[in-house]
């Protein structure tokens, strides 16, 4: 059996975070995917993902089942940097909805690699499939499926690794919400079909045409969190407020911590 290629991680405010490039992410995606033994749970980590795995344990527990965690979220990228020398720092996030693009991207033409879209709106899947079709046609699409609204039913984890085991995918796109999603990858992780399953969160809605992306220069400068709190105040106001601070102050103890330690 094929061993995984080797990341390494860098802890943020206690999270295991890669140092990884979008290239070296979609390489480990694709040997994890062929190897077949297991599920595999990849996240795509920002500063409320970090925040919340600190600040809520069932969340953290959740999130230490992950195997690969990427910088998302530019404080991120800026926490690894500082704890890293300048040849290995990082020049770029790994952005879960770029990530998703760029990972379908890298399996056109590859039969033994395909994709299960699980989560949001049948409209919403309906668009994710017809625009991946159009843009990607030589990526194989297997399946997808949106979950009932509300509470589900007692038998629905069982239908839902029947679709996948009968789609044979092996590339498990979750888009249930952060942190539904991750709570339900982790819990049933050792039950779920041997393939990758990613924690995609928005990537549904920003790919689908619904919700509008924040341009470029913003997400470069790590101010995306502005854009969609303007865009949606209400819905987004609480979260950032809360968990950006708390990324502010579990940075701030950890780097005092760290040097009261140095001078001891």
């Amino acid at each position: 059996m094929s061993t995984l290629p080797p990341i390494s991680t860098v802890s943020v405010i206690g999270l295991p975070v890669a140092v990884t490039t979008y290239a070296d992410a979609i390489d480990w995606i694709k040997a994890a995917a062929r190897k077949a033994d297991q599920a595999y749970a990849v996240e795509a980590a920002n500063t409320h993902v970090a925040s919340l795995s600190r600040h809520d344990k069932d969340f953290g527990e959740a999130m230490a089942r992950f195997d690969l965690i990427c910088p998302d979220g530019m404080p991120l990228v800026w926490s690894v940097n500082r704890q890293l020398p300048a040849p290995d720092q990082l020049t770029d996030r790994v952005y879960g909805p770029t990530l998703m693009l760029k990972s379908i991207e890298a399996t056109q033409g590859e039969p033994d690699l395909k994709h299960f879209l699980f989560g949001g709106k049948e409209s919403t899947l309906e668009k994710l499939q017809l625009r991946f079709s159009e843009d990607f046609p030589e990526t194989s699409i297997a399946g997808a499926y949106s979950p009932p609204f509300g509470e589900w039913p007692e038998d629905e984890f069982d239908r839902i690794c029947q679709k996948i085991r009968q789609s044979g995918a092996n590339l498990v796109w979750v888009g249930l919400g952060c942190p539904k999603q991750e709570h339900w990858i982790a819990k049933h992780k050792d039950k779920l079909p041997p393939a990758v399953y990613f924690g995609i969160g928005a990537a549904f809605a920003f790919h689908a045409g619904e919700v509008k992306q924040a341009p470029a220069w913003v997400q470069k400068y790590g101010m995306e969190w502005l854009y969609r709190l303007c865009a949606e105040p209400r819905r987004l106001f609480k979260r950032y407020f809360t968990y950006n601070s708390l990324f502010v102050w579990y940075s701030l103890k950890e780097k005092v911590l760290k040097r009261a330690d140095s001078r001891q």
